[in-house]
């Protein structure tokens, strides 16, 4: 047996469920096994979780600063690098503008780094150009979230929760593949997907409802329809705790079960009995995500599930309730602390004056130091280079050449800009376009913190240093400020002193942090926010004693089906929907570098059913063409006898012509401004090559 040289206890460097592992280094390498007793997996990790150990030895992994010379990337030192960024800087800065200088985020940084990359981007470049890829993700379900009940958390109460539940509702969701631990708190549930694919989630369900994409808010009124038309509205509850029903039902009314069935697909029958479902049950739960959340109408979509939610009685119940299922590693703390567009540390807005006054305070500055509220990211990607947009951009933890819509479009963008730097632990496609690549430490080379999807502060502990030449990127921040002319003692290096700082910096917001140390992680204690004091257990159920709005409760939100930005037609007859697979973690940056995850899902795939495909002149195992009004993504057809004739799918992880990303558009929610990434008229052809 190989000697053990140092175990940490620690969490999986993947998606929000955030599984508890054990790290252990040896001779051979570092050994991965779950923690047994986080309640969150169980003892349990999916195929990514164990492999994810791979990533730390990756073969092209950055082990220097790369700078761009002669058209090629070259090793640098690390103050050669800082140095050309810095200059770099002060020219665009000086010649267009803090503004021309943007910062573009990522929801797998840990707390410690989002906080300090909206602190590194307000003071010492004085941008509002800030935003970052869980705007792609979660943003949609926050807005909804917020605006009904005063506060977004993914899930307002443990994971844990849903284990005793009798029914729990997944719209959109498909975790069985994208988070396979959760399931373990949903083997005894009754399941009701909604979903257009046959997922390996549907196959557990009870009750599958395949809608046509772009049609769940027409499902979600309809199902609120059931609820009041069947006698199931909890009036008491309504009466009691909500606000706004009048309105949202008004919208509802017009949409009976046969109406939606002519819309959706869904059958009616199937309608009454997935509402009698919930309603019947003692304990239940409506779960939202991104199928649901990643279109055009995509808050007004989330609002509606939490209407039907909150007609049969469930939020701020103990033992029901309603909750998103954040994606990203830290899509719930990476929204928190201030590297989104319009928020400041701790949930606050930055258009509040109360909510600049207590942060500038914290970071010593004057209120009117600080920026308005800049552009949403993609929003941000569509300027770069344009006469008014920003003409240097870093990116930290995000890939947006593959992650991002209109994918080809935003290639052109980030090439069109003066200086693109880059700060990632592999040379990603997005990396591979920078002037200036800088090697920085990933999950198990750190300290730090992560937030879970219930909203449960994680301790991130170092096994091991970095390779090579990598530094932390608090390190790449405070190098940058303290060359930009910032006082060093700003922006501190150290994990623990960022966080005791952005316990100042939340105090009193949404997200109160305050009274979380890492003293307290350290001794075991299982702190969810909001944690206002030393002394407070945490709050692992929210809304219990009333809701977040000043009137303690919650809003239904009145809110009308439309139609998808973009609909089939004559020329691009199909409907594509795009998402994760089991083997692969999104942009696939990490994962594609983890040969037992590439022998499972190697290449790009589109799942069509056999019809849809002989009609298109395709058989099994063929290449073929998919192509939008902005592009084609070339992809391996598999025949799927469950997807619905009018759909195709293809998975978001794969590169260059595989990019799924190259048949999405613009249209972004009026609200959240999230993309429209579920819906692309397409069409189908076979790839001839010579």
């Amino acid at each position: 047996m190989p000697e053990r040289l140092r175990t940490v206890a620690t969490h999986c460097p993947y998606c929000a469920l955030q599984c508890g592992t054990r790290l252990t280094r040896e001779r051979a390498g570092v050994a991965v096994r779950p923690d047994a007793d986080f309640p969150v997996n169980q003892g349990g990790l999916c195929q990514k979780g164990w492999t994810a150990p791979a990533v730390l030895t990756a073969a092209d992994r950055l082990h220097h600063p790369l700078v761009r010379r002669g058209g090629r990337l070259r090793p640098t030192d690390w103050s050669g690098a800082l140095d050309v960024i810095a200059d770099g800087i002060t020219r665009v800065r000086r010649s267009r503008g803090a503004d021309a200088v943007a910062v573009f985020g990522g929801g797998g940084l840990t707390n410690e780094k989002a906080y300090l990359l909206g602190k590194f981007a307000r003071l010492a470049l004085g941008t509002s150009q800030i935003d970052y890829n869980g705007r792609f993700c979660m943003s949609a379900a926050a807005a909804a979230g917020g605006a009904a009940f005063g506060l977004d958390r993914g899930l307002p109460f443990p994971v844990t929760d849903l284990g005793a539940a009798d029914v729990v509702l997944l719209a959109g969701s498909n975790p069985a593949e994208t988070m396979p631990p959760l399931m373990r708190h949903l083997g005894a549930p009754d399941l009701v997907v909604l979903d257009p694919r046959r997922t390996a989630t549907a196959e557990r369900a009870a009750l599958h409802l395949q809608p046509a994409p772009g049609t769940d808010l027409a499902l979600a009124l309809g199902l609120l329809h059931v609820a009041v038309t069947d006698g199931l509205l909890d009036r008491d509850y309504v009466a009691a705790r909500t606000s706004g029903f009048a309105e949202s039902w008004q919208a509802a009314a017009g949409w009976w079960p046969e109406r939606v069935e002519r819309t959706t697909g869904v059958p009616a029958a199937d309608q009454r009995a997935a509402v009698r479902m919930l309603a019947d049950a003692e304990r239940a739960y409506v779960l939202t995500g991104r199928g649901a959340e990643q279109h055009s109408k995509g808050t007004d979509t989330a609002a509606a599930f939490i209407n039907l939610a909150l007609a049969l009685g469930l939020p701020g119940r103990v033992g029901s309730g309603y909750g998103c299922l954040t994606g990203q590693g830290n899509g719930q703390g990476g929204r928190e602390h201030g590297q989104k567009a319009d928020q400041l540390p701790g949930y606050r807005s930055i258009g509040d004056p109360a909510a600049r006054a207590h942060v500038s305070s914290v970071w010593g500055v004057a209120p009117a130091d600080l920026p308005g509220p800049g552009r949403s990211a993609y929003e941000l990607l569509d300027a770069l280079g344009t006469e008014d947009g920003p003409r240097a951009l870093l990116v930290f933890g995000s890939n947006p050449v593959v992650s991002a819509p209109r994918a080809a479009h935003v290639a052109d963008r980030l090439a069109a800009l003066d200086l693109l730097v880059v700060a990632d632990v592999v040379p990603s496609e997005t990396a591979q376009l920078a002037d200036v690549v800088l090697p920085v430490t990933q999950w198990a080379e750190e300290d730090g913190t992560m937030t879970n999807l219930e909203g449960r502060v994680l301790r991130r502990r170092r096994l091991q240093p970095p390779p090579g030449h990598a530094r932390s990127d608090l390190e790449v921040l405070h190098g940058l400020a303290t060359r930009l002319g910032q006082p060093g003692h700003r922006y501190p290096t150290t994990p623990k002193e960022v966080f005791e700082e952005l316990r100042r910096a939340s105090a009193g917001g949404g997200a109160d942090y305050s009274g979380i140390s890492y003293e307290r992680l350290d001794a075991g204690e299982a702190l969810h926010w909001p944690c206002p004091d030393e002394a407070h257990p945490g709050t692992p159920r929210l809304f219990l004693d009333g809701f977040a709005h000043p009137d303690g409760r919650a809003r239904f939100a009145a809110v009308e089906h439309r139609d998808a930005a973009e609909l089939p037609d004559a020329r691009y007859p199909l409907t594509a929907t795009t998402g994760r697979v089991l083997a692969q973690y999104q942009s696939g940056a990490q994962t594609r570098r983890v040969p037992e995850l590439v022998a499972a899902a190697p290449e790009p795939f589109v799942e069509v059913h056999p019809d849809t495909a002989r009609r298109a002149g395709l058989v099994e195992g063929a290449l073929a063409r998919v192509s939008s009004a902005r592009g084609t993504a070339l992809a391996r057809v598999r025949l799927v006898g469950t997807l619905r004739s009018d759909t195709v799918f293809l998975p978001f992880h794969f590169p260059g012509d595989g990019r799924a990303n190259l048949l999405t558009g613009d249209a972004l929610d009026p609200r959240s401004r999230m993309p429209e990434f579920k819906v692309s008229a397409v069409r189908l052809e076979p790839e001839v090559r010579a």
